[in-house]
């Protein structure tokens, strides 16, 4: 098989890995304006419906601003702000409620040419912002609650619901609530997996911000992944960006993503909807196409203690008796402490895992152990991540496990088979032949 040939084969089974695991789970798409109005918008309606027929649950919230803005001068309404905030007045609220509900339409349009049926409804119940500073905010408001139970309702029928930026309160008022509001509301509120900023910006880049250099950048300088304390130190590091008047886009969807991930939403992706098909590679590839800020689910791994030693061999004996992990004395873990990581709940060590370094930029992930108590929190699988971004971090350019009895989960995990004759000269040296345990790698760089 040519390489080009293999590629496309593991770009198609890395799509399916993908589809499997987000069956069944929802998804808010936050879309800006201007988006719409490129040439590509329609192909991004083809995506967003692709994704909805193949068992995603889609929720969309269009962004308007620049309609609005567009529409309220088409009548001679002049907008004016506190801060970024638009003050809706009386006389605006009927023009900005006429050009929310007409950008959503052009959603409804799109989809509806690829066969996706979709609902625009009132699902936010919002409240006004009153008086701030001693300004009257009048029809500006703030999310009070999304509408869960209709929502859901559409959403087992297969259709996508699209939330304009605009809310009502209990008694009919009519709001304009900003539709980063609405995206984070209903992401939390739904317990989407996944919330996609979509824009027309390029993202950060080294030449506009200043980056850290722990940051890990890919192709054309772009930032392929955040955790939430990499965004706070960017949004830290160009704060005056954002405090010298003005709206710097690219920040203030870092702080969208990073006020997301704190809200429980596991995945935020930033991504260029100018780029056809950017949605699908950053949904259905590793390498993706935008920036991804992901909830630190490393938070409760920490590096091995002397006094866990009692506690890992405890984790541990079980297989060692099982056969699928090798018996390790309380002085074999003590001699290699600084391999080991633990994952700590409440205190308490319920998983462990090691990556010892073999030479020639290879790691091995080995001894993982997890409390069976604990085995529906995937503890084992995040001790593996955490390890393979460790392993990244120093340099390695794979890692590999030896395995008699749990090959499947690694191969889940995304590891493939290798022969004896790829692990480092040192580590062959110790490999067990009547063990004949089995090899599985994977590259990280």
């Amino acid at each position: 098989m040519s390489q080009s040939i293999r590629s496309q084969v593991d770009l198609i089974r890395e799509a399916f890995h993908y589809q499997n695991r987000f069956d069944g789970t929802t998804m808010v798409f936050k879309v800006d304006f201007p988006v719409t109005e490129d040439p590509g918008f329609p192909y991004l309606m083809k995506d967003l419906a692709l994704l909805a027929r193949t068992g995603i649950r889609v929720v969309i919230i269009p962004g308007s601003k620049e309609w609005i803005d567009s529409v309220l001068r088409e009548y001679g309404i002049v907008s004016t702000y506190a801060g970024s905030t638009r003050i809706t007045t009386e006389a605006a609220i009927p023009f900005v409620k006429m050009a929310a509900f007409n950008v959503a339409t052009r959603y409804m349009t799109g989809l509806s040419a690829d066969r996706a049926d979709a609902v625009i409804g009132n699902f936010v119940r919002a409240r006004g912002l009153g008086v701030v500073n001693g300004t009257d905010m009048a029809h500006t408001g703030t999310v009070d609650k999304i509408l869960v139970n209709p929502l859901r309702r559409i959403l087992d029928l297969g259709m996508i619901p699209i939330l304009p930026c605009i809310g009502w309160s209990a008694t009919g008022k009519p709001y304009n609530v900003p539709s980063d509001e609405i995206a984070l509301a209903a992401s939390a509120a739904l317990g989407a997996v996944k919330l996609f900023i979509i824009s027309v910006e390029k993202g950060l880049r080294p030449d506009r911000y200043r980056i850290p250099e722990s940051i890990q950048l890919g192709e054309n300088d772009r930032i392929i992944r955040l955790t939430p304390q990499e965004a706070e130190q960017i949004l830290e590091q160009n704060r005056e960006n954002r405090e010298s008047g003005g709206e710097d886009k690219p920040l203030n969807e870092i702080d969208l993503a990073l006020r997301a991930s704190k809200a429980g939403v596991e995945r935020v992706h930033l991504v260029d909807g100018r780029e056809e098909g950017a949605v699908l590679r950053e949904l259905f590839s590793n390498l993706g196409a935008g920036t991804m800020v992901y909830g630190d689910e490393y938070e409760s791994i920490r590096p091995l203690k002397t006094k866990d030693i009692a506690d890992v061999l405890r984790l541990m004996e079980p297989l060692m008796q099982q056969g699928v992990l090798l018996r390790r004395t309380a002085e074999d873990v003590q001699e290699r402490k600084d391999d080991y990581a633990v994952f700590e709940i409440d205190g308490s060590v319920h998983a462990c895992a090691a990556l010892h370094d073999w030479g020639d930029a290879q790691g091995e992930i080995a001894a993982i152990a997890t409390d069976p108590a604990y085995g529906h929190m995937g503890l084992g699988r995040r001790l593996v991540r955490y390890l393979a971004d460790r392993a990244q971090k120093q340099g390695f350019q794979r890692v590999f496990v030896l395995t008699t009895k749990t090959q499947d989960w690694f191969e889940f995990l995304g590891f493939k088979e290798v022969p004896l004759s790829s692990l480092p000269e040192r580590k062959r040296a110790y490999y067990d032949k009547d063990r004949k345990s089995k090899i599985f790698a994977l590259d990280i760089q």
